[in-house]
């Protein structure tokens, strides 16, 4: 089938490179997409700091775990999907047999370990190529008229705040307080459903002027620098009570104690970084009856939720887009907090 751009990380300790490859063929049961947008993620850095020893993929591997494009053919068996389809892909993929699969949360899929089974662009190659597989049409959600370069973010950056605050959607009543810590790629998407699906008041934390502009736009309430003050001024907000819940998408030593220290009591803290800080909880250690939870990703259906807020004008994503040929650049900007909102390759 010819030769293809994709962006690999090939060696680890290297930075990410543009190379062509041979275009995939679909086995049977399988998915052939040409990709429109595939998102730019932060978490893409976390593999990359990985050690030689223990690395727990192949490479050289195709990156991005953000894709939406085009059916451009199906492997044989395959009746769910056809040709000429505008698809998003659902990104954590798992066996589809266990308990969790079943209810369509693959993101907690039991048996991943045991099988071998890997996300794109996380063991499985990606979406930041012209070309890729889907392992199985029920992998794929369809766009229903949604411009790709939105939906693809919508994929983790919009998919996993989802999850992340549907637990603590009951608590979030009329005259609530939400903290979203890191107004980036993940945390304006954040601070969107909250203000979709939520009466709460919406407070945004982060260290710089432009992500805070970003939050005020996008419908935070109250937005503060995430300095020593800021869980202080939480609290001052909300008469001495603190907030019902806080999601820190940064997940740094310091984030994750502003969390703990802006919570009220009962209330929720969600660590969604994937920075290194720790959060020690104990009778005592924070208020009583605070939960705490570390999420993933997103489930199957949420995936659709959030497809169908993106169709409605709900939520938005604010993007930046760049050519596949563009990906190590992108990454260095990333890097350095020189991108607003997400970036998104268009091959």
């Amino acid at each position: 089938m010819g030769s293809m751009k994709a962006v690999q990380y090939r060696k680890v300790g290297s930075r990410p490179e543009v190379v062509e490859i041979p275009v995939p063929e679909p086995g049977p049961g399988q998915v052939l997409l040409r990709v429109e947008a595939a998102g730019v993620c932060h978490s893409d850095f976390t593999v990359m700091s990985w050690p030689a020893e223990g690395f727990p993929y192949p490479l050289p591997l195709t990156l991005g775990h953000e894709g939406a494009g085009t059916v451009a053919a199906v492997g044989r068996g395959v009746t769910a999907v056809a040709e000429g389809e505008q698809v998003a892909v659902y990104g954590p993929w798992g066996c589809g047999g266990c308990r969790q699969c079943a209810t369509g949360m693959e993101n907690y899929c039991t048996r991943t370990a045991e099988l071998g089974v890997v996300a794109p662009g996380l063991g499985a190659p990606g979406a930041m190529a012209e070309y890729m597989v889907v392992d199985d049409p029920r992998h794929l959600a369809p766009l229903d008229g949604l411009d790709p370069v939105v939906a693809a973010p919508l994929t983790d950056a919009g998919l996993t705040p989802y999850h992340a605050i549907s637990r603590s959607l009951p608590k979030l009543v009329a005259g609530s307080t939400a903290v979203v810590i890191g107004v980036g790629g993940l945390g304006h998407l954040g601070v969107q459903l909250l203000r979709a699906l939520t009466p709460a008041r919406i407070v945004a934390i982060d260290l710089a002027e432009e992500p805070l502009e970003l939050a005020r736009r996008v419908g935070a309430h109250e937005v503060l620098r995430s300095d020593e003050h800021a869980a202080r001024r939480v609290r001052e907000l909300t008469g001495g009570r603190g907030a019902e819940l806080v999601v820190d998408f940064v997940g740094a030593e310091p984030t994750v104690r502003t969390a703990a220290e802006c919570v009220g009591i009962a209330g929720d803290v969600t660590l969604v970084g994937v920075g290194e800080g720790r959060l020690p909880v104990a009778f005592g250690a924070v208020p009583f009856g605070v939960s705490v939870a570390a999420p993933c990703w997103g489930g199957r259906a949420e995936l659709l939720d959030v497809l169908a807020l993106g169709r409605s004008g709900a939520i938005s994503v604010h993007t930046e887009t760049f050519p596949l040929e563009q990906a190590p650049e992108v990454y260095e900007r990333l890097h350095h907090g020189d991108i607003t909102g997400r970036a998104v390759l268009v091959p």
